[in-house]
């Protein structure tokens, strides 16, 4: 077949599924293969791309070094070519503004930096109005916007100021971060050069969880790179801006995932909560105001001000406007990442992007949010994503992580799991959380002993009363939500 070029992800989760194999196999049939980061489409890896003459792509799933030989000589006719990529329904519904360059060509090659470009003469008081313009909000759970962060830094009085991205990805079925990282580095560097020049920050820090040894290794030379183009450092660009930028790899504490723990990590001490006020945009990294976010929050920045604030504001529902990268995991069919505007639904995430469960089972629940977020039945499912909408129902989107099973789950064993989570990684500050999670575990236990009744879940609605109201962070305060959502919808779980 007529073809120039075939495009096979290095992500992870391809290689977990064998691609390096399938490169090797295409290389030695004399075609010339390009690494690149994952398209997010984890149920079709390995995913391979042929680029034609023309500069189409075909695509084809789940390739074995087996079916090399038979794409060369059948193309698209093969049964695993799922036919152009434009045309593939699964990423043709998305409408990426963080993740449209994944996937397209290698992590490492240089892409336009348009909006770094655009913002270097723009005032940064400008650059935090089109922020505010937009409606970002951090996308790491708490949802709070963007631009009072940079905002206040800007205006907080410091000779040094901070950015500090945390890419502490522990919450259970999210791999957005990894992806990106893996996939297109540069995004990132690009967002977080642009937040530098909005609050007059010099210096910045990627706190990387020590798990993802690839994208550790892809994002150092990705900052090399940048370094060498100019894109980092003194005089950016040839602009009268600085701002240097370093990776640090964390020692694999979930508590290092909330910010002031990030912090207490990053300047060498043991990584435990820090009492609130101050904020860390006041008084954050050794002191200095701090511009605290998440990969997804600063990889937005780049779109934001390419498209303009206004047009990123009519994505969603306001308030909860633009995109947000779903990622789908657990007993699931088709899981991986979607990127996607808020407003969705999560029955068109599940049952359309998602297929349905994987045992073909009937779906029993969700949980969106990570491992402290809520369990939601079939009745939630179609509940738009949105910051607003799952607040009503008692749930938050989280990391947008969202994991999925199917009716053989028993939600009882899940509530115990949500207080045993929180007793290991708990950094044992707070008194709630530290004891409030090992004697949740204990109570719960004594249910699934078929030993515990109405007494020991009263016991627990009350422990957990406690530890919402009274935990210095949400490590403590959120531990709540699994347990009393599967309570709440799954009470038949419980009477053993």
């Amino acid at each position: 077949m007529a073809s120039t070029r075939v495009h096979i992800p290095q992500d992870v989760a391809a290689v977990a599924s064998g691609a390096d194999a399938v490169a090797e196999a295409f290389a030695a049939a004399g075609l010339d293969v390009v690494r690149t980061g994952s398209r997010g489409g984890c149920w079709a890896e390995p995913m391979v791309e042929m680029a034609e003459d023309s500069g189409t792509r075909s695509v084809w799933r789940n390739v074995t070094t087996d079916d090399v030989p038979e794409i060369l000589k059948r193309g698209s006719a093969h049964p695993k070519c799922l036919g152009a990529l434009d045309a593939i329904d699964w990423l043709a519904g998305q409408h990426r503004v963080v993740f449209d360059r994944c996937g397209t060509d290698h992590p490492l090659a240089l892409p336009p930096t348009v909006a770094l470009e655009s913002c270097l003469d723009v005032a940064p008081t400008a650059l935090i109005d089109e922020i505010e313009t937009s409606g970002l909000r951090g996308r790491g759970g708490a949802g709070f916007p963007a631009h009072i962060k940079w905002r206040t830094v800007r205006d907080t009085p410091a000779e040094q100021k901070y950015l500090v991205c945390n890419a502490d990805e522990g919450d259970s079925g999210t791999f957005a971060d990894r992806l990106l990282l893996e996939g297109d580095p540069f995004r990132l560097i690009e967002g977080m050069t642009i937040a530098a020049i909005a609050t007059g920050a010099s210096r910045g820090f990627v706190y990387l969880r020590s798990e993802y040894p690839d994208a550790e290794r892809t994002f150092a030379a990705a900052l090399k790179r940048a370094y060498e183009q100019g894109l980092l450092g003194k005089g950016i660009l040839g602009s009268a801006h600085t701002f240097d930028l370093e990776l640090f790899v964390g020692a694999g504490a979930y508590i290092c995932g909330e910010e002031t723990s990030l912090l207490e990590s990053l300047e060498g001490r043991r990584g435990e909560i820090r009492a609130k006020p101050p904020v860390p945009a006041i008084a954050g990294l050794f002191g200095q105001p701090t511009v605290v976010h998440n990969v997804i929050s600063y990889a937005a920045v780049p779109g934001i001000m390419q498209g303009g604030g206004d047009a990123y504001a009519e994505l969603g529902v306001a308030p909860s406007t633009g995109t947000m990268a779903f990622q789908l995991a657990g007993n699931v069919l088709r899981g991986g990442l979607i990127e996607v505007p808020f407003g969705i639904t999560l029955a068109e995430i599940v049952e359309g992007y998602g297929g349905g469960t994987r045992s073909g089972r009937p779906l029993r629940t969700v949980q969106i949010g990570g491992p402290l977020g809520a369990y939601l039945g079939r009745e939630d499912l179609d509940t738009p994503l949105t910051y607003e909408a799952m607040a009503n129902i008692g749930a938050g989107i989280g990391h947008g992580g969202i994991v999925v099973f199917d009716d053989t789950v028993d939600l009882a064993e899940q509530a115990h799991y949500a207080f045993k989570f929180c007793e290991v990684e708990s950094c044992g500050k707070c008194t709630p959380c530290r004891l409030g999670s090992v004697r949740g575990k204990e109570t719960m236990q004594t249910i699934l002993d078929g030993r515990g009744g109405a007494r020991e879940l009263t016991m627990i609605r009350d422990l957990c009363e406690v530890m919402e109201s009274a935990s210095l962070c949400q490590m403590g305060g959120m531990t709540p939500i699994p347990v009393l959502s599967a309570m709440e919808r799954f009470p038949e779980d419980f009477k053993r």
